[in-house]
């Protein structure tokens, strides 16, 4: 029999662990909830064990996030470096476009929601739904459950006490059925974070207290204040004029963040383009150029040597505008329009998560909490430069 050797930490051995159907993942950032349980599909990739005791030689294993251009810089790359840390990504079949990876009688594919025809086709033997709470119960999650034969992994940030997760699975069918496992983690579960990481966390218990709840403990907490309120999720983008490209640098704690920015009337549509850590200069720009082309990629000014090399490397690559206050007035020139976010998980959580900052006794400090602004702050370069206040209203320089 094959053997697939990986660190792991406690999380893992939990989700292999229990004989539940449903295994409801809840947990705060980096408690390695989810690089666990793609041990485990990669572990029933190369061995058919995906449980103490539980075997399956044969069949589909289906990774599910919201959109599925959300998928190849998250848990496809996990996934990824899991099989080449333990020497066995060269031994399988792995097609980029269709996003699968076969080895033997077994089947791992990545697919979106978005992809009805996905989601509501063929019939699968393990499920794992990433960021679960981005899916809506019925329509979504439902339609995977009934086309599911023997087990079912969840994961996400409890961000809300209402969501569904809580409310039909942890609650209701715990309850009634009995079927369900639920393991909640926090970073302390990550054996093999980075001290720099543990500090940035831990952080929250002086920032911001729900935050530190929800993502320092992994318990349910409901974030207020939040920073912009007039923002629909659609999934369709209209005829529209691209202003421009924002993008904000990362590497390895913070993923380099890349938005789209276009207008209609008095409504913005944003687009995510890139939302990846680990990327190099010439990664962003071999990325970026077949998408971008030589459109405006309005970029952070504190880094100009960045800036600088992807100009070379062929982007159309500019420094944002910033000064005094400039993160207030970009938010107060964002909050002037209707906002609407096409197919974006990432960008759907920033605006759910960007918050005003508090004193100890709850009062608005009027700046906000620096935490969850990745993409937001490069949709800010954008508004630096390209929107601006008339007195007649407002208007995007062409």
């Amino acid at each position: 029999m094959e053997e697939l050797t990986i660190d792991c930490t406690e999380i893992f051995e939990r989700n292999y662990d229990t004989d539940k159907k449903i295994v409801v993942n809840r947990g705060g950032t980096r408690s390695s909830k989810t690089y666990s349980i793609n041990q485990l599909c990669a572990l029933w990739l190369i061995t058919g064990n995906y449980g103490e005791g539980q075997y399956l030689y044969e069949g589909v294993w289906t990774s599910v996030r919201k959109y599925r251009t959300n998928l190849d810089g998250t848990i496809i790359r996990d996934f990824i470096e899991i099989l080449k840390n333990s020497n066995w990504y060269d031994k399988i079949e792995h097609n980029k476009t269709k996003k699968t990876f076969k080895f033997r009688n077994r089947l791992v594919e990545f697919i979106g929601a978005d992809d009805q025809q996905k989601l509501r086709g063929a019939k699968r033997n393990i499920l794992y739904c990433n960021e679960a709470n981005e899916l809506e119960y019925k329509q979504e999650f439902f339609q995977l459950l009934m086309r599911t034969e023997n087990k079912i992994f969840v994961d996400f940030n409890p961000d809300d006490e209402q969501v569904w997760i809580n409310q039909e699975l942890e609650i209701k069918r715990s309850n009634e059925v009995g079927d369900v496992e639920v393991i909640v983690s926090n970073y302390k579960d990550n054996t093999f974070l980075p001290e720099s990481l543990v500090k940035e966390i831990e952080y929250l218990q002086h920032t911001d207290k729900e935050f530190w709840k929800i993502y320092g403990l992994g318990e349910y907490g409901n974030i207020s204040g939040l920073v912009y309120e007039n923002v629909s999720f659609v999934n369709t983008m209209p005829d529209c004029k691209l202003i421009a490209y924002g993008l904000d640098f990362g590497y390895s704690l913070d993923p380099s963040a890349c938005v789209g920015v276009y207008r209609l009337g008095d409504e913005l549509y944003l687009k995510e383009i890139l939302y990846e850590k680990g990327l190099t200069n010439q990664d962003l720009a071999d990325r970026l150029k077949p998408i971008v082309g030589r459109a405006e990629v309005i970029c952070d000014s504190a880094e100009p040597k960045s800036i600088e090399e992807l100009y070379r490397l062929g982007l159309n690559s500019k420094p944002a505008v910033k000064g005094k206050d400039s993160i207030l007035n970009g938010i107060d020139i964002l909050k002037r329009f209707k906002i609407n976010v096409v197919n974006s998980s990432n960008l759907k959580k920033e605006f759910r998560s960007y918050k005003w900052a508090t004193d100890k006794y709850g009062n608005s400090l009027q700046k906000p909490v620096d935490k969850f602004n990745h993409l937001l702050d490069a949709l800010r370069y954008v508004a630096l430069i390209h929107l601006k206040q008339h007195n007649r209203g407002w208007y995007a320089i062409r």
